[in-house]
């Protein structure tokens, strides 16, 4: 049901109004630029005018020099000049105009990209959590780029404007009777149009949606390459792949196909019905009278100027189609509401003591149904939070809604005894330390990464972190030291020694809330040992927040919350609750006996 509703919403075109619509918010992203687009408008207008006086500079010289009596030379390289002096003004002005207008969507296209950009950065997780990663990769790139290529639709209307309203102006002053005539052809011309808009965008949502699926595909094979081979699903993973390229395809050929009907054959014919209409106009009175020639080729030229702009309006028209389908992408993303959780900044809040408290919180990630249920403890600062719990408990979720990556629905979190909202995302992001248990590394050196781009943190404070952290041994250990290539996601180097990486890169901004989420699961044993030294001392005056699957990494832990289901079931010491032979009591059993 769902992917037919789907496949049913591909199928729709674009109704003109919403086109419209998206057209004039479009807008406001030139907007910036205007004047680029202005200045070239003018220059098109300059070109039209052009475009009328050269034929006439031809029709003058064969009508009333060349027909009427030998022209002396002096007359001959008159006309010759001033018809060359005529194009080479054209050519300078069509420069100008192209450059400029050019110009003026390269930076649209620039500014188009930064806001989308920041507004991805500013969604919250859930988006995220939802939306393939390829799918926002391709409204990126490739959405961007297609709304900037419509964007010469434009170029194409006004030079085709001012063409088709200066060339009949001309016409009409030369033939008003064979001009008008020629009028007949233009409603064919306005049913054309309104035929391929309204099918053409169809066919360009369809081709839209199936590159996104495409870039999906391949972000998801490329990144799970191993696990492919590993399990030996190249060959489910190419079908897979062959299918949607296959259907991408086929939108493909649907819109070459539309395209090569009715674009340029259609104003070609059309321009071929306008040249035989007017010569056969002009031959049937040039049985009973004289006709100059040098009128047939001017008004045959003005009729060529007509049709030529709007051959390349029309060729235009696939880019304008698919630059709205691209266009109502990306204001998707613009118009989406998934934010980060919203802060009131108080100005004078500061995290100094790093008391956490939960009151009655509640949270669903899709806001009807619960991963957490009536969440209430708290944490002294300087104290060590443990939370321990099955798969699916609700251990990350209280990570999650800690550090605001997503926004709890009722109940209320405390830090240092003021609302979590009071405080800028900024001093949160600042005063709480967050370690993973899969580290991200950036393409760059071990320094960067430990520094994360942050220009105040010093060469010897990288050190000093790493060697708070018992990472400095295998860092110094290599050729480069802390100069070392990172490579994309520091596929050079082992778990454990990423996740050194990731505490060195913590200690280094010196947090007052430490949270490790379950940082410790991917490293040996020996290099845990070392780890915890660096624990030991990092946790001193600092409130900690861990989830750990090993039990015995939270033994000393202050106050440790056993989760079920998004319920706290028990809470207490380590031997407060092994005295309860309850679910810890449990739990630590059924682990020392999996290592015995």
């Amino acid at each position: 049901m769902a992917s037919s509703s789907r496949k049913s919403a591909w199928s729709q075109s674009i109704s003109l109004k919403d086109q419209l619509r998206i057209i004039g918010r479009l807008f406001t992203f030139a907007k910036p630029y205007k004047w680029y687009f202005f200045i070239s408008i003018i220059f098109a207008a300059a070109i039209s005018v052009v475009n009328i006086l050269l034929p006439k500079i031809i029709q003058v010289y064969m009508d009333s020099h060349l027909v009427a009596n030998h022209p002396e030379f002096k007359v001959m390289w008159f006309f010759a000049g001033l018809y060359f002096f005529g194009m080479l003004s054209k050519a300078i002005m069509q420069f100008v105009q192209t450059y400029l207008y050019e110009m003026g969507a390269e930076y649209m296209l620039e500014n188009t990209r930064r806001v989308l950009f920041k507004k991805l950065t500013t969604l919250g997780m859930r988006y995220f959590d939802q939306v393939p990663s390829g799918s926002i990769l391709s409204r990126l790139t490739n959405d961007t780029m297609a709304f900037a290529n419509f964007w010469q639709l434009f170029s194409s209307l006004i030079v085709a404007s001012f063409a088709v309203i200066s060339s009949f102006i001309a016409m009409y002053t030369a033939d008003t009777e064979i001009a008008l005539w020629l009028l007949v052809l233009v409603p064919f011309l306005l049913l054309v149009i309104w035929y391929y808009q309204k099918y053409s965008s169809r066919v360009y949502r369809r081709m839209r949606e199936r590159l996104s699926e495409l870039n999906a595909k391949l972000a998801e094979a490329i990144t799970g390459v191993s696990v492919i081979q590993q399990f030996r699903q190249e060959k489910r993973i190419n079908n897979e792949f062959n299918d949607t390229n296959e259907q991408y395809f086929q939108t493909r050929r649907s819109m070459i196909r539309v395209n090569s009907l009715l674009l340029s054959p259609i104003i070609n014919l059309l321009y071929s019905f306008g040249v035989v209409l007017a010569l056969a106009m002009f031959g049937v009175r040039g049985l009973h009278a004289y006709v100059p020639a040098g009128l047939i080729y001017a008004f045959v030229t003005y009729i060529e100027n007509f049709y030529n702009p709007m051959t390349n309006m029309m060729d235009s028209l696939s880019d304008f189609q698919d630059g709205v389908v691209a266009g109502s992408r990306v204001l998707r993303i613009m118009d989406d509401q998934t934010l980060t959780p919203k802060q009131t900044p108080v100005e004078d809040a500061k995290v100094s003591l790093g008391k956490i408290e939960f009151k009655h919180v509640t949270f669903a990630y899709d806001g009807d149904n619960p991963v957490l249920n009536d969440i209430s403890f708290t944490i002294n600062p300087g104290q060590t939070l443990a939370l321990v719990g099955e798969t699916g408990s609700g251990k990350s979720s209280i990570i999650n809604i800690l550090m605001r990556f997503y926004e709890y629905q009722s109940g209320q979190i405390l830090i240092d005894d003021r609302d979590i909202r009071d405080y800028s995302i900024e001093e949160l992001r600042e005063k709480f330390g967050l370690v993973l248990q899969e580290p991200f590394m950036f393409y760059g050196t071990i320094a960067s990464n430990i520094r994360m781009f942050n220009s105040s943190i010093s060469d010897g404070d990288v050190r000093r972190a790493a060697e708070f952290v018992h990472a400095d041994k295998f860092i110094e250990a290599l050729p480069d030291g802390y100069s070392s290539k990172v490579i994309e996601r520091g596929a050079s180097y082992s778990s454990g020694e990423k996740q050194l990486i990731s505490f060195a890169r913590t200690v280094a901004t010196d947090p007052k809330v430490l949270i490790l989420d379950e940082a410790t699961a991917n490293i040996d044993t020996e290099t845990e040992k070392l780890i915890q030294q660096g624990l030991a001392n990092i946790q001193k005056n600092r409130t900690t927040v861990a989830i750990a699957h090993r039990l015995s990494t939270i033994q000393n832990a202050d106050l440790i919350l056993v989760l079920e289901n998004g319920r706290i079931v028990e809470r207490g010491t380590n031997d407060e609750l092994l005295a309860k032979h309850g679910y810890y009591y449990d739990m630590i059993n059924l682990q020392n006996s999996a290592h015995e």
